[in-house]
């Protein structure tokens, strides 16, 4: 890629697709192109085919997806399967019809088989049955790497596919239903940690976000009317999404307070600082067409596990909660081990350079960074 090629990020607003947006202007590239979702609904196919008509973009980073967590993906099957397909056909046929120099497809380690062997290599892929609760994620997936290995396959485009890990960072989604495990964790803790010292106006103003909140109808009525929320109707919409103090009443450095974390604590998971995977990812699309070993799908990640137990102690100390973890073992773990096997990656010459603990103090950072008032 030249410094004044023209590439396009499809999703450039969200974690993954602003990572790259901000590395690729970090690295001298000027010609960059990105439509929020108002302006280009990418499940539209005659809208994708007059924007490529339109721009042409020469290279394209396919970093628009629906995405969440283990809630979501169960309670929004038909969504997850069909927005995802509907995108990825859409852009990655397009970008055929375009001729499109290059294309990086971003998937997610979800299309591994749930009993798959670990670490988990690349070949593993269709080799096994999938996590249920993430099927119709995983299966779209599934199909928009397959997708680019045929189009490389009888049209001799250049289209590459890359799996990441769990990733978190900036413009995370922290709804907490919707979001990964790690945002909505740290928000969580974030929230005990307000009503362990008795910050109620930082609550109010966390909770009242439309990024992520959890609103009961009482609490939409009562937005609507403008009246003033009291504590005790703060303390039981953090009662109904897991944070709970068993005071009395609440005073500051209340040490009553737990934060339920769901399933056992058991499950390990690798989690990768978004902008170590958008470096990855950059690297890959600046590589001659026959630079990646002669593979066109590739694991990125860090190779590290810890179980959510661990990563839950972690958050909670750089978050300074003093209260309770609690683990709802009546929940659901999902897939017990999943770490990606990146030796592949690594004999591309690329390795991750943030480590979790680091990671995760600048993810808290941000977040407080957004959240005027949350400081203590």
């Amino acid at each position: 890629m030249e410094s004044n090629s023209k590439i396009y990020v499809a999703g450039h607003k969200g974690l993954v697709g602003s990572a790259i947006w901000r590395n690729l202007q970090s690295k001298g590239y000027t010609n960059l192109i990105g439509r929020t979702f108002a302006e280009l609904d990418l499940r539209n196919q005659l809208a994708v085919e007059q924007f490529f008509a339109a721009e042409n973009p020469e290279y394209v980073i396919l970093a628009a997806a629906r995405v969440g967590g283990i809630m979501a993906n169960n309670t929004y099957r038909a969504d997850f399967i069909y927005d995802n397909l509907m995108v990825q056909n859409n852009v990655i046929h397009q970008a055929y019809v375009n001729g499109v120099k290059k294309l990086l497809f971003l998937g997610s380690t979800c299309i591994y088989p749930k009993e798959a062997p670990q670490p988990m290599k690349e070949e593993y892929l269709l080799t096994g049955p999938l996590e249920y609760t993430n099927e119709p994620y995983a299966i779209a997936k599934i199909a928009g790497i397959k997708m680019c290995e045929s189009y490389n396959i009888q049209y001799g485009t250049n289209f590459i596919s890359v799996m990441p890990t769990n990733q978190y960072g900036p413009n995370d989604n922290f709804d907490l239903e919707k979001s990964h495990v790690l945002p909505a964790l740290l928000r969580k803790v974030h929230l005990g940690k307000l009503l362990e010292v008795g910050n109620f106006d930082a609550l109010r103003e966390d909770l009242g976000t439309e990024d992520g909140r959890q609103e009961t109808e009482d609490r939409r009525q009562e937005t609507r009317d403008g009246r003033r929320k009291t504590e005790d109707k703060i303390r039981s919409t953090l009662a109904s999404i897991g944070v709970s103090s068993h005071a009395s009443r609440v005073t500051r450095h209340d040490s009553s307070v737990t934060v339920e974390i769901w399933g056992t604590g058991n499950a390990m998971r690798e989690f990768m600082w978004s902008e170590d995977m958008a470096d990855a990812c950059v690297y890959l699309m600046e590589r001659e067409e026959q630079g990646m070993g002669g593979t066109s799908f590739v694991n990125i990640g860090t190779g590290i596990e810890l179980s959510i137990r661990d990563l839950a102690h972690l958050v909670k100390k750089i978050v300074g909660f003093k209260g309770e973890l609690v683990f709802n073992a009546s929940k659901p773990d999902g897939t017990m081990r999943k770490v990606t096997d990146v030796s592949r990656l690594h004999s591309l010459g690329w390795t991750h350079k943030v480590d979790l603990e680091e990671g995760v103090g600048r993810y808290y950072e941000w977040y407080l960074s957004k959240k005027v008032g949350s400081r203590q």
